[in-house]
């Protein structure tokens, strides 16, 4: 139980740090609902953290009548990355890297802290849950379902952030699948399997 919690709470220190050091300067995207909450960010001046939360309850709510384990590992992980996205959002100018740079740092901080949560049977959002009980009931791999939802967010984002923004966006978003996919890769008969 100490070990799962402890994993829940770097894999969000990690999301954290990535969204705000990395993404929010230069408005790249991530997808999901931490893409949609920096969308919300970006438009309106929402906190991510804040936006992310309320936009999941409905998928935490299923969660709560199809996987009650799931439902609690996973409203730890909502709680704390939203916190955290908001927390360091006051360190979002501590750095100035080029876009390509950030891009990469971004998502590769976005990625393992999402890889590390899933990895406590956690999530940072309804994406994240929904690509979870998906996978768990279609025997798919997480980080391609969530792959697949941070494209879509993408494309609906592109026009907020412009096209510049798009394109660095499309590399951090392919480094989170990529982190995220190798943290939450199936071993079977002590091989690797992207399954």
């Amino acid at each position: 139980m100490f070990r799962t919690f402890s994993i829940i709470i770097l894999g969000s220190v990690f999301v954290g740090i990535g969204i705000n050091l990395f993404f929010v300067p230069h408005h790249f995207l991530d997808g999901g609902m931490i893409g949609i909450g920096l969308i919300a960010h970006y438009w309106f001046g929402f906190k991510p953290g804040l936006t992310i939360i309320l936009l999941s309850v409905p998928l935490y709510m299923l969660a709560f009548f199809v996987d009650r384990k799931l439902f609690y590992n996973s409203i730890h992980g909502l709680w704390l990355s939203s916190l955290m996205i908001d927390f360091f959002y006051q360190w979002k100018n501590i750095l100035t890297l080029s876009p390509l740079m950030s891009a990469f740092l971004g998502g590769t901080f976005v990625g393992i802290g999402i890889g590390l949560m899933l990895k406590g049977n956690s999530a940072t959002g309804g994406s994240d849950l929904l690509a979870q009980l998906i996978g768990k009931s279609f025997q798919m791999n997480v980080g391609k379902l969530i792959f697949a939802f941070d494209s879509i967010v993408l494309m609906v984002g592109w026009p907020i952030i412009g096209t510049e923004s798009f394109l660095y966006s499309l590399f951090a978003v392919s480094t989170v699948g990529f982190f995220t996919t190798i943290l939450t890769h199936h071993n079977h008969d002590n091989g690797f399997s992207f399954r």
